[in-house]
């Protein structure tokens, strides 16, 4: 698999050819697709090309995040097997059903896995993903439904076609293109948090998550303070916009948040990574009144322990944000496809479809210099 870090030749070669993909050859009745076996097991295998229906499309993929919820799921066995996972998603439409207007062959589109009903009782308190329509995956390579990414074809199903597409512009590569789900999670959540500028915002983990919480924060005009147990996580921090970076194990932590705010600590705090403690030190460095989101702590296994004073004599509030907003989607392409946040930065691997089982161990145990990687389901290594 590409050495921890060296994506030298791979974003500018086979990210550029991936760009000039917009020749669709005839779409095979089988494709390869790496499969959940259950036992955390994933194996690459030829499985049908998912057939479409009136109103669905079918999306040739050209890279596709390696995302933390679905680590979850198969280190975990959170889901029954035999599933298709992989959800940060960018391709080219290969076929559109009969009823498909905005959309044809040959569109380079990102493709949102969830999307709300908009009329329930959630979707009018602007809780989409506690829509029971949003809990329903829409988007497969075959098998139940989970997003489907890791596989060379998926079928988006009628209401995911509706609302949950957005077109790449000319000029962006397909990896690039792979952010504008995890970016619109993270601006999902910072909007929850009313951070801005003056503030001081102390950003918990610094993988891929985390320094999009940076760039969105320092974007905002907010001073920032990043944590990552990583030298290299903690280097990036600092390029992306934090103005200094600790490692957690630094006992001086909450004194170096001190020196900047004359005492009293942060004004907000993102937890951004799940290890143990992590949610107890957000509070450690906040002052009286502070937000703290929590954002990685998306397992039932996980639990948290704090001083009842600190939330409530210290009037803490804490925040829950939880995967995408439909409200944010436009906003989040944005920022993505202008270059407006360097999302392109935090790539450090690009696999093959075959080599994907490198991919998720590397993910799941970081060298110091990884951080995003990517799925190419058109390229294998035979």
């Amino acid at each position: 698999m590409p050495a921890a870090g060296s994506k030298d030749g791979q974003i500018g070669g086979l990210a550029a050819h991936a760009l000039a993909q917009g020749r669709l050859g005839e779409v095979p009745s089988a494709m390869r697709a790496a499969v959940y076996k259950g036992n955390q097991k994933v194996r690459v295998e030829s499985i049908p090309t998912p057939e479409i229906e009136d109103g669905e499309v079918l999306i040739q993929v050209e890279s596709c995040g390696i995302c933390h919820t679905d680590l979850k799921k198969i280190e975990y066995d959170l889901l029954a097997p035999p599933r298709v996972f992989g959800h940060e998603t960018a391709g080219v439409i290969a076929a559109v059903g009969a009823r498909v207007r905005e959309y044809e062959p040959g569109d380079r589109v990102v493709v949102f896995h969830h999307i709300p009903c908009m009329d329930c009782f959630y979707c009018r308190h602007k809780l989409y993903a506690q829509c029971p329509v949003y809990k329903r995956v829409g988007v497969t390579a075959g098998y139940e439904p989970a997003g489907g990414g890791f596989a060379q074809y998926v079928r988006a199903m009628d209401w995911i076609v509706r609302r949950g597409i957005e077109k790449i512009p000319e000029g962006v590569a397909f990896e690039r293109a792979s952010f504008v789900e995890p970016v619109n999670t993270c601006v999902k959540g910072f909007a929850m948090l009313g951070a801005g500028h003056g503030d001081v915002v102390v950003v918990l983990g610094q993988g891929p998550i985390g320094l999009i919480f940076t760039m969105l924060a320092r974007r905002a005009g907010a001073t920032v303070l990043a944590t990552d147990a990583m030298g290299h996580r903690r280097g990036m921090a600092e390029k992306l916009g934090a103005l200094a970076a600790y490692d957690p194990r630094d006992a001086r932590f909450r004194e170096h948040v001190g020196d900047l705010t004359e005492g009293r600590g942060a004004d907000f705090a993102i937890v951004a990574a799940s290890a143990r403690g992590i949610v107890e030190q957000a509070v450690e460095g906040t002052r009286p009144g502070a937000k703290i989101l929590l954002f990685a702590q998306t397992s039932h296994q996980e639990r948290i322990e704090v001083s009842g004073a600190d939330v409530c004599v210290g009037e803490r509030a804490l925040l829950g944000s939880y995967s995408a907003s439909v409200d944010l989607q436009k906003e989040s392409a944005d920022l993505v496809f202008s270059g407006a946040l360097p999302v392109e930065d935090l790539i450090s691997d690009i696999v093959a479809l075959d080599e994907i089982g490198d991919g998720i161990e590397l993910a799941l145990h970081p060298l110091e210099r990884s951080l995003k990687i990517m799925v190419q389901p058109q390229r294998w290594q035979d």
